[in-house]
């Protein structure tokens, strides 16, 4: 048990950067982030039958959104359409629900998901690489201690290399005089975080409608992309209804609070297969753990003291663990790549999602890695022939394979 609330704990630690980053970038409050994120977890970690290592907190794709509706309407308003946002995913799910997983696999081949797999934790490299980039020798301690840990170490240290990294790359920068502690000797004890009711405006729902393309396409990918490193089928069990139902869920939830929206984590999901470990509990312990360290202020201070080089070292390894899973999925899905069109749907979305395309007309917006999955499901349409895979199913068959593929 006490391995396991180390594990579940060392999860939350990997979201905790990105989970804060969200509302500190929107003007939301970063305690009700945290709250929201663990309430989020557990409505997943139940909807879904507790089979799923899934951690959902705070959604990038929603960033300038949230800022564009904040100085438009306000942040209550703005709320009103996140609460909107999340019933796109809950449709999407009645319609799977509906039409079957087959349905899923007829429109995410392969040759889509493979690249939007990869493009996730390539289009965030830039955000490792600038964390990094303000010290270079603490992101490279703590980068090396990652992987250090998880070749080198025996027993618990093996499976706790990213806290165990983010420790010792932590007193590397202490030692430097990185770290700061303003923010925990002027920090409270206990706090109620700053909870904000939405209002509704249709205008502002209507804004918001589109931009939940991008994380559904995301989370279609991530579900892949945990099923593929622990060996499991969960697009099938517990299906892919139930996750993006629990995920579009969760982000109406988190608008309720005035949280931000909610997404799978794919840093949680590089962790796992670092570690891994794949229990789904280690993500209800997470989740438990973010709501109570929502209202201990003086806690989260100390969280906010670690230096950004700290993660980015981490984050250089994490987001690079996702970019190979997507290999993977094309390895083990095995498509016919002497085909021309299979080859054209593969360069295009690794093009638009690593290059940031967007596309805007009037107030929607939507770009990159969203852009770069809507792109692959049309040429995948479109584009006569199939991708002839070896096997319908996006995930390894043995896990065993799993495990060897993940050993660095």
């Amino acid at each position: 048990m006490l391995r396991d609330l180390i594990l579940g704990v060392q999860m939350l630690f990997v979201a905790f950067g990105a989970l804060t980053l969200v509302p500190l970038l929107t003007g939301l409050d970063p305690s009700v982030a945290l709250f929201t994120a663990g309430v989020g977890t557990l409505i997943f970690y139940f909807i879904t039958g507790r089979k799923v290592p899934v951690f959902l907190a705070s959604s990038f794709a929603f960033i300038a959104p949230i800022v564009a509706a904040r100085d438009q309407w306000g942040i209550p308003v703005a709320l009103g359409g996140l609460f909107a946002a999340g019933f796109v995913h809950m449709g999407m799910a009645a319609l799977i629900r509906w039409r079957g997983v087959g349905f899923i696999d007829r429109i995410l081949p392969s040759v889509v998901v493979g690249p939007v797999i990869m493009n996730i934790g390539l289009a965030l490299a830039p955000v490792a690489i600038d964390m990094s980039k303000q010290h270079w020798t603490v992101a490279l301690i703590s980068l090396f201690s990652a992987i250090a840990l998880s070749v080198f170490g025996r027993g618990l240290l093996q499976l706790i290399p990213i806290l165990g990294a983010a420790l010792i790359g932590y007193a590397a920068a202490l030692v430097l005089g990185l770290v700061d502690f303003a923010p925990v000797r002027e920090a409270a004890w206990l706090a109620i975080p700053n909870f904000t009711l939405p209002e509704f405006r249709l205008e502002a729902m209507l804004f918001m409608l589109p931009v939940a393309i991008a994380p559904m396409i995301e989370h279609v990918g991530d579900i892949y992309a945990i099923g593929s490193v622990a060996g499991k089928d969960y697009a099938r069990d517990p299906g892919i209804h139930r996750t993006m139902f629990s995920d579009g869920l969760a982000t109406t939830v988190a608008a309720a609070f005035g949280g931000p929206p909610n997404t799978t984590y794919s840093e949680v999901t590089g962790a796992l297969a670092l570690i891994k470990v794949f229990r789904p509990r280690l993500m209800a312990i997470a989740a438990v753990a973010a709501i109570g360290l929502a209202f201990v202020a003086k806690l989260g201070a100390v969280l906010k003291t670690v230096p950004a080089p700290v993660m980015g070292g981490i984050l250089i390894l994490l987001f690079g663990m996702i970019a190979a899973v997507g290999v993977r999925t094309l390895v083990t899905a095995r498509p016919d790549l002497t085909a021309t069109r299979n080859l054209a749907i593969i360069a295009v979305v690794l093009i638009v999602g690593i290059g940031g395309a967007t596309l805007e007309a009037g107030s929607f917006k939507l770009g990159g890695i969203g852009l770069s999955g809507v792109v692959g499901v049309l040429l995948n349409l479109i584009l006569p022939g199939s991708p002839r895979e070896s096997s319908a199913s996006h995930i390894v068959d043995d896990p065993s394979q799993a495990s060897e593929f993940t050993d660095l």
